[in-house]
């Protein structure tokens, strides 16, 4: 999915011809690697491709094997190593894919992320990530949340959290999600996304043993099936987002949903649809299912609406259904 997005909006950009650069984050000032990694992934010369089938054969995840072929097939191990374990080196990889395979003339710029890493706990020099922020939000860190992110942005942060709306990790969910599991077959969890080899029988086992979510994480994770992968599927679950919705979302231009805009945004959304016109831009849920043919998009957005009304579950106060609705675009 991700890889879909990130090609339609770099062809939107393209198409709107209103850049000619596109700037994105790393945690690597070596844009030539970057460059390279992407190339390879790209193009998947038959030597690197057996090479990636040779480690996924060892039982290791798909990205701890695309990391160890790569560097074995560039040889170079101190240049490439850690690389494609960083979030924002991987995200930058895959604009980068995505350029090349549109053949775009947009320009990449990699910024490389300075005193503080995607999972860093700490601040320096009022500089903290993202993680650090979350953790500081459960401790009630206010003033520490201060020093590291804008005015309006802390405004809103502790206006939410004084409201109850600030839902901190999947343990929210955990009864709902055990009591999913528990009520879907075996062959229903093998139906779900990024469940193979027969993992369907340890997640099924698993959720009748235990009811909180690290253990259940323990029990299944593998070296092949990372942490991350086995919380991607509880959401499939808890979501009831199937192999057959993600398949069927691939055939179709991805949608666009209209949360709020400024004057700019209002240009740019009218580019948008002018250059794309078999691109559906959403900027109200009821006209659009009201109006909408097609099933695909009409399941998508189903999925949308209902993840909206799952997560309020996790509010302490005010968990209403329908927000999608009931809630205005913001407009500034």
């Amino acid at each position: 999915m991700l890889k879909v997005l990130l090609g339609g909006a770099v062809k939107i950009l393209e198409n709107l011809n209103i850049v000619d650069t596109i700037s994105f984050g790393t945690e690597t000032d070596d844009f030539a690697a970057l460059n390279n990694i992407a190339n390879i992934i790209t193009d998947e010369p038959r030597e690197f491709s057996n090479l990636l089938k040779e480690e996924l054969k060892q039982g290791i995840s798909f990205p701890k094997a695309r990391e160890k072929a790569i560097i074995k097939y560039l040889n170079d191990d101190v240049r490439y190593k850690d690389i494609m374990n960083n979030s924002n080196n991987i995200l930058g990889v895959e604009y980068l894919k995505a350029l090349k395979k549109l053949k775009s003339s947009i320009t990449p710029i990699a910024i490389k992320r300075e005193k503080v890493y995607y999972n860093d706990n700490c601040i320096v020099d009022d500089f903290a990530s993202a993680t650090a922020i979350r953790k500081m939000l459960v401790n009630k860190e206010f003033d520490g949340i201060v020093k590291v992110v804008p005015r309006i942005c802390y405004e809103t942060l502790l206006k939410e959290y004084e409201l109850g709306k600030i839902v901190f990790d999947l343990q929210r969910f955990e009864k709902e999600i055990f009591y999913t599991l528990r009520k879907m077959t075996v062959d229903e969890i093998a139906q779900l996304p990024d469940v193979t080899e027969g993992l369907e029988n340890t997640i099924k086992n698993a959720a009748n043993f235990c009811n909180n979510i690290k253990d259940f994480i323990n029990i299944v994770k593998t070296k092949r099936y990372t942490q991350t992968r086995i919380q991607r599927i509880l959401v499939f679950a808890l979501l009831g987002i199937s192999k057959k919705d993600v398949l069927a979302a691939k055939k179709v231009i991805p949608y666009a949903r209209v949360l709020g805009f400024n004057q700019k945004g209002k240009l740019l959304l009218s580019g948008i649809a002018q250059n794309n016109p078999r691109m559906e831009v959403i900027t109200s849920v009821k006209r659009f299912m009201d109006n909408n043919t097609n099933k695909i998009y009409k399941r998508m957005l189903e999925i949308d609406i209902f993840a909206t009304d799952v997560y309020t579950l996790g509010y302490r106060n005010d968990s209403m259904a329908n927000l999608d609705y009931t809630k205005n675009m913001i407009i500034v």
